[in-house]
């Protein structure tokens, strides 16, 4: 592990300051960040301990949507009585994710920030793009069972491990961020990157920027959501392939649906045309089939990884069948049917 300053700001003013330099990182729950330095991945030159910053709040806003303050536990997301009354999907993704434990400490705001999931950039004895830009990728002809099937490039075919973000994906969020230049809200679309020549940045962030919230829209699916998470163990494992679907259907017929893919791409993997191709479709295996194949035209398996392509598909077509009954999934029951 690397010499590095340690600064604990009691404002988000002095956080911003604090930042504002390449090699700084803001330290919430520590449990991404902390194993990346302990595996000499990450080196940041100063930690900013943002924990004393007024920024674990969750409330209403006057329009109805949800706020959620960066330093809001996992645990503490999952089990609002607000998120689990109207954003059930929200609260499913995150009990779906890592263990108890965990939950207990990682962020709302850190969980935006993970580091994507690749076992050659957790090994510094690697070639990894994205850990040395320019050094190539290992994955690529190497061991890639748990990696993109969707928008990879020839420098880096790494996934997005976040399960929430997955579910905010579907649920249109927006993150709020302070800087040096002011603030700005940026839609979860576009805050994750896919990697192109540039695997080293995994989003939109600028330096000096920090996450103050996430502001998440009044949702109007009723129970028409769920979370489908597929992994390789029922304890606790990142998703092979994850799905946050949600429908509002009127008489059979299809009004509005969002379907997002984790453990396929970058980053929280949606699209927008395949969506638009379902609405007004009749609620039926054969539209979630149609669906399914529109999201995947493209996909791409890598050799070891190439079974992820047909089980995505079906796993669409179940998550969309879950939904449209009304039936979400239960993290407590992670057995497969």
């Amino acid at each position: 592990m690397n010499r590095f300053e340690y600064i604990r700001p009691a404002t988000v003013a002095d956080a911003i300051a604090a930042l504002n330099e390449p090699a700084a990182r803001a330290l919430a729950g520590g449990t991404n960040l902390v194993d990346l330095m302990k595996y000499d991945v990450a080196q940041p030159s100063r930690l900013v301990d943002i924990n004393r910053l007024p920024l674990k709040s969750i409330e209403i806003t006057s329009s109805g949507a949800l706020r959620i303050g960066a330093l809001v536990t996992n645990t503490d997301l999952a089990w609002h009585r607000d998120v689990r009354d109207k954003w059930p999907i929200l609260s499913s993704a995150i009990l779906a994710g890592a263990s108890p434990q965990l939950r207990n400490a990682a962020t709302a705001g850190g969980n935006l920030m993970q580091r994507t999931r690749c076992y050659y950039f957790y090994d510094p004895s690697t070639a990894c793009n994205k850990r040395q830009p320019g050094s190539g990728c290992s994955a690529i002809g190497g061991v890639n069972r748990i990696h993109a099937i969707l928008g990879a490039s020839d420098s880096c075919i790494a996934v997005h491990p976040s399960d929430m973000c997955v579910a905010m994906a579907a649920l249109d969020a927006s993150v709020e961020v302070e800087g040096p230049e002011g603030k700005r809200s940026i839609p979860i679309s576009g805050f994750h990157r896919l990697p192109g020549g540039e695997p080293e940045r995994d989003n939109t962030l600028r330096v000096g920027e920090l996450i103050t919230s996430i502001i998440i829209p009044e949702p109007d699916f009723g129970p028409c959501h769920t979370y489908l998470k597929i992994r390789d163990r029922l304890s606790y494992a990142f998703a092979l392939i994850s799905v946050a679907a949600a429908l509002r259907v009127e008489e059979g017929i299809i009004q509005d649906v969002r379907i997002a893919l984790g453990g396929v791409a970058h980053k929280p993997w949606r699209d927008f045309d395949a969506e638009r191709s379902l609405k007004g479709e009749r609620v039926g295996i054969q539209s979630f089939k149609h669906v399914a194949d529109f999201i995947l035209r493209d996909a791409k398996g890598q050799g070891d990884n190439d079974f992820k392509v047909e089980l995505a598909r079906r796993a669409i077509v179940r998550a969309l069948e879950q939904a449209a009954a009304g039936t979400p999934q239960d993290q407590a029951d992670k057995s497969l049917h």
